[in-house]
């Protein structure tokens, strides 16, 4: 085997300079979770030019295998021409901002009632901490309870935000966490409050940053929904991330658990700005008389085509099929990588949402390895997060997946050969 060796250190001045500008323009000089310390500072660039297909390019020209797809709506590949076809078309021809909502409207809530089993209305916004925050107002008013049970991330907004500086703490006073496939938790907290309790929401995988991700055990969705029916709760599916990446139907299709509301988003339309609010008639309906739920640019129409394109191609193309396969064959070689190099990483997930993290140790070590790992990952042209899981889009190739085993391989070795080498340990969850 040729040995390993360090790969050269990425030229990033154009994207350090705009940075620099950034910081006199920016609060921070990136919001959101573009900035220099979500990932390996003066690695990793903070600025990207372009995308097309499963690669990105950054402002000094270095390109990269995009694993991070925007963080989840990248399905199908950047700049897909149908389906920025599709938009185009509704640009020049008839506009997209008209005050009123446009036909294609009822055409996506057609089509999502048709694939999302929860689905029989549908309200269509922007942002997936919109559908997110639409969900509890409406369980609110339809129980005319207040009590929230949370689990997972669900966005920026009052009620759920993790970060919460400027949220006055009363609004939490009503809002209770339990940790994924813990149902003795959420039995435990709905014996306290469970008449009171408005809505259960939560992700179907558990997905916290820097953590494996989880799916459920064996009863544990369908426990929670008991629960839900027995307290009088409304169940909510946070789908933004797994909606069109387990299948059509999303996670409620695939683990065959169906809750009574749905975020979805992200994938929704391959990158363009929607998500929807969809579920059971009888709670919703009453929502448009109970309730406020509004946004200027909701029923704005580019976003609306560019979803119903996607999943044109999702389903006449059988992308999601194709993803699934080549995303199988993708984590077992990683899988069989990190069990050749045992230097503590981790695989997790199902293919379309997979995960490398590191086991934890004392001390830091773990993250001297996280770091070094992803580090000679990006260096090698594969950009994937060393805080949050992957995704896999339907333009993926073989040589992009080559590609980035070929540089996993060599970034474990280089682990292996920089940091000390610990025994064998379970390294798929």
């Amino acid at each position: 085997m040729i040995p390993v060796s360090e790969a050269p250190r990425l030229r990033l001045t154009r994207s350090f300079e705009l940075f620099e500008q950034a910081r006199g323009l920016v609060p921070g000089g990136a919001l959101y979770t573009s900035k220099p310390s979500d990932f390996i500072p003066g690695e990793y660039p903070i600025f990207f030019e372009s995308g097309r297909g499963g690669r990105i390019t950054d402002a000094d020209g270095n390109e990269y295998i995009d694993f991070l797809c925007g963080y989840g709506p990248i399905i199908l590949g950047h700049r897909e021409p149908e389906v920025d076809a599709a938009v185009i078309a509704q640009l020049t021809e008839k506009g997209l901002c008209l005050s009123f909502s446009q036909p294609c409207q009822n055409e996506l809530a057609s089509r999502l009632r048709r694939l999302v089993p929860c689905c029989e209305r549908a309200i269509i916004l922007k942002t997936g901490s919109d559908a997110t925050t639409a969900a509890i107002r409406v369980a609110r008013a339809h129980t005319g309870r207040l009590k929230v049970m949370r689990c997972g991330f669900h966005g920026w907004h009052d009620w759920c935000v993790e970060i919460k500086g400027g949220v006055p703490l009363k609004l939490y006073e009503d809002v209770y966490d339990f940790a994924y496939n813990d149902l003795d938790e959420l039995t435990g907290l709905l014996e306290r409050h469970g008449r009171e309790t408005a809505a259960i929401i939560m992700t179907p995988i558990g997905h916290d940053m820097l953590r494996p991700v989880m799916e459920p055990q064996p009863g544990f969705l369908e426990g929670v929904r008991e629960l839900a029916d027995h307290y009088g709760a409304v169940l909510v599916f946070d789908e933004i991330r797994t909606n069109f990446r387990l299948g059509l139907g999303g996670a409620q299709q695939y683990y065959g658990v169906t809750p009574d509301l749905a975020a979805l988003g992200k994938s929704l339309a391959n990158g363009y700005a929607l998500s929807a609010l969809v579920g059971k008639a009888a709670i919703m309906e009453p929502a448009a008389e109970q309730t406020f739920i509004a946004s200027t640019y909701g029923p704005n129409s580019d976003a609306i085509v560019a979803a119903l394109a996607t999943l044109t191609i999702l389903e006449r193309d059988k992308a999601l099929e194709a993803i699934q396969a080549k995303g199988e064959r993708f984590v077992a070689a990683i899988g069989d990588l990190i069990e050749r190099y045992p230097v503590g990483a981790v695989l997790s997930g199902p293919p379309s949402l997979f995960c490398l993290t590191f086991r934890r140790e004392k001390g830091s070590r773990h993250v001297t390895k996280r770091d070094t790992f992803f580090t000679q990952l990006i260096r090698r042209g594969v950009f994937l997060s060393p805080h949050h899981h992957g995704y896999l889009c339907h333009r993926h190739d073989d040589e992009d997946l080559a590609r980035t085993l070929a540089a996993m391989e060599d970034a474990l070795r280089w682990v292996q050969k920089t940091c000390d080498t610990l025994s064998p340990v379970p390294s798929r969850v």
